[in-house]
């Protein structure tokens, strides 16, 4: 009974020490999209591009269907009046004003839609960028789980990774975001520090507080 219990305890030992091990290779980090996105070269055209793509694109295109709506329920009219539409031309008339009246009813969601997918569009190659050296920031400094700030309660500045991918970007920064590299312990290959540009939140995000 003893070698049975003593067996056991070996076991139990070495499944705390292979536990405690692997939690001790554990390393966590967390990424602000927002904040890197929001200092790259270029980003604020993405506003400029949106307002153009609702001004050429979307506004023409409700305009119009608003316009056939309402010609569709003119000629449905005055051609029911005089007999001269027939049962089965009326009801596709009348079917596709039931999705024109959909449409114009629901434009703002679907024109909100538009917009967020236009702007996956516009940001892509910028996140390209920024994912490229974010996953070489993982791999090199062997990051196990990275969290969006959000999820996060504390962590030291050396473990934010915008911090890191800033670095690696090799873009001109603010005064302000390479001396917080610096704080951080990180080595800058950006160059010298640049103002930062006027408008530094790209379209639709919220500008994020450090």
């Amino acid at each position: 009974m003893k070698k049975i219990l003593t067996v056991c305890a070996v076991v139990a030992s070495s499944i705390f020490i292979a536990n405690t091990s692997k939690a001790q290779q554990v390393k966590i980090g967390f990424f602000d999209e927002q904040a890197v996105l929001a200092l790259m070269p270029g980003i604020q055209k993405v506003d400029t591009l949106l307002q153009n793509y609702v001004t050429d694109s979307l506004t023409p295109r409700r305009d119009y269907i608003l316009s056939e709506l309402k010609r569709k329920d003119s000629t449905m009219r005055a051609d029911s009046a005089i007999g001269k539409l027939s049962a089965q031309v009326k009801g596709i008339m009348q079917k596709e004003m039931a999705q024109d009246f959909y449409t114009i009813q629901n434009w703002q969601q679907i024109q909100q839609e538009a917009i967020q997918a236009k702007q996956e569009e516009v940001l892509r190659p910028y996140r390209s960028k920024v994912y490229a050296v974010l996953q070489d920031v993982i791999k090199d400094q062997k990051y196990t789980h990275v969290f969006k700030p959000t999820e996060v309660i504390y962590a030291d500045k050396s473990d934010d990774i915008a911090l890191r991918v800033l670095a690696g970007l090799k873009i001109p920064l603010p005064k302000e975001v390479t001396d917080a590299i610096k704080d951080a312990g990180i080595s800058i290959g950006s160059g010298p520090a640049q103002p930062a540009p006027k408008s530094t939140t790209p379209a639709g995000m919220k500008p994020v507080k450090h």
